[in-house]
């Protein structure tokens, strides 16, 4: 007895044993009391099949799939979804797209066709979510376009039969074996001759399936699952761009200016972005590689040029270290266009006019206009780079350009001053009356600027010099202040029709 009882516990083990590693290995084992050694091995056979049949990405990730064929290669194509775009555009010739589509997707492995993504698409940074199942994932990415000129054409025929018809009349049907701008098409007939043909006027090609006329993503798609569903993706693009333009409109006696702000957008990425959700980043991003340049085009046609004023304009916020800046309603972005927006508008703003004489920067006196971005002026909102130009309205009436400048990004709170142009009725003229080399590492300077005004008014000037090293001004004929560790300034009123000298002894060491 005892050694059957052992006996019967040994064959209990077994059972046990064969049961857990039948688990491990097949996860979708479930012990059952009619379980035998015939279902085993069909089970076996199964998987082995599924090994086979499965289908193995790149990353070494193999996925059963359920059709009857499983590599059977199912065509679908990827439809818009309203309002499913959204553009975020930056300024050095760069976008982010974000799309959402919808998928008519077959269980098993799907071709998709994903068209209208631009020309200048970078398809590394292709991003794809399916948003009702996770386990929908692309197996395979090729980025396609095909231009639809004749060269194109012939070199996607190589090797494949076409239909030549000559000036004269004759028609040839053959295999292409060659083509040249110059000499003309080479085939070979069904009777093994090869016969060149150069006076040609018409070509027939047989078929022209494949051939895309539009940038497209063709996907291998995996899906468990059949219905639609929308996806989601992305991808970075070059070939779009935004900068900030301004407007300012001084008053009589530029004390106050009306300033307007517009953006303009630069689509030449190879697409047009229907009713778009428009974002623009202000700030300097980093990339790895340089971007791809986009020729730049010396004229733009007038109706290239969209001009897009609404009452609800960007909101902006902090993103980052940068600054988003969000349209509160749809754009729509076509190829080739440029689109310009409204940024801001703000009147009365306090505006200083300064007539400033620096020899660093020129040797004009420069009329400079400067404001502070502060809510207390009316401004307050972080300021992206771009040209400002300045106008202010003559005798009749008639408004008038004086000067343009470039600012920086600028935050809310800070000053911006820009040099408008040079002054016509205000000179100035510095001049070095002497140089002493007091040691190997020590001089003495002295220099004197006379300002000159021919206006019928004074006119406030401000002098500035810039020095390097160790440096003090020992002795002046009119105070300054020392701003920074290399600059002083000097303020003078210079009187009607007359003139005012500066004079001043500095020393600098090293």
């Amino acid at each position: 007895m005892k050694i059957k009882k052992s006996y019967i516990w040994l064959i209990l083990a077994s059972g046990l044993i064969l049961t857990a590693s039948a688990a491990f290995v097949y996860p979708d084992f479930t012990f059952h009391p009619d379980f035998t050694a015939s279902t085993a091995q069909a089970t076996q056979a199964d998987r082995s099949e599924t090994a086979v049949n499965g289908i193995e990405s790149s990353s070494n990730i193999v996925t059963r799939v359920q059709a009857s064929n499983p590599l059977e290669i199912l065509t679908a194509g990827a439809q818009a979804v309203d309002s499913g775009t959204e553009v975020t555009v930056y300024n050095n010739n760069l976008a982010l797209v974000k799309e959402k589509r919808e998928l008519d997707l077959d269980s098993g492995v799907n071709r998709v066709e994903y068209k209208d993504v631009a020309a200048l698409i970078d398809p590394t940074s292709v991003m794809f979510e399916d948003t009702k199942n996770k386990n929908t994932v692309v197996l395979e990415q090729n980025y396609e376009y095909d231009l639809m000129s004749s060269q194109e054409l012939l070199g996607k025929f190589l090797d494949k039969e076409i239909t030549v018809t000559e000036k004269e009349g004759g028609t040839y049907t053959g295999v292409l074996m060659s083509y040249d701008d110059n000499k003309g098409l080479v085939l070979r007939l069904s009777d093994g001759k090869v016969v060149t043909l150069s006076e040609i006027s018409k070509v027939e090609f047989p078929d022209s399936a494949g051939l895309l006329t539009k940038p497209t993503l063709i996907w291998q798609v995996y899906s468990s699952t059949t219905g639609k569903r929308d996806v989601l993706t992305s991808y970075l693009t070059n070939g779009m761009s935004w900068k900030a333009n301004y407007i300012v409109k001084t008053s009589a006696d530029d004390k106050k200016a009306d300033i307007q702000g517009w953006v303009t957008v630069n689509n030449e990425a190879g697409t047009t972005y229907e009713n778009a959700k428009l974002k623009l980043v202000a700030g300097e991003i980093n990339r790895v590689t340089a971007p791809q340049e986009t020729p730049v085009r010396k004229a733009v046609a007038e109706e290239g040029v969209a001009y897009d004023e609404a009452v609800e304009s960007f909101v902006e916020e902090s993103f980052f270290e940068y600054h988003l800046y969000t349209l509160q309603r749809s754009a729509t972005l076509r190829n080739n266009q440029v689109k310009q927006l409204s940024l801001l508008s703000v009147n009365s703003v306090p505006v200083e006019k300064e007539l400033v004489f620096d020899v660093s920067k020129s040797s004009n006196v420069q009329v400079a206009l400067s404001f502070n971005n502060s809510k207390e002026k009316g401004l307050g909102m972080p300021l992206p780079a771009g040209v400002l130009r300045v106008y202010k309205t003559d005798s009749e009436g008639q408004l008038q350009f004086l000067g343009e400048d470039s600012i920086k990004h600028t935050p809310k709170d800070e000053e911006i001053k820009v040099v408008v142009g040079n002054a016509f009725d205000v000179t100035g003229k510095r001049t070095q009356k002497n140089y002493d080399k007091i040691s190997s590492n020590v001089w003495k300077e002295s220099y004197e600027t006379e300002i000159k005004n021919h206006k019928s008014e004074p006119q406030k000037v401000k002098i500035v010099e810039n020095f390097y090293g160790d440096w003090e001004i020992i002795n002046t004929s009119d105070p300054y202040e020392k701003k920074d560790a290399y600059t002083a300034e000097w303020e003078i009123t210079v009187p009607a029709n007359s003139s005012k000298k500066v004079t001043y002894t500095v020393e600098r060491s090293y």
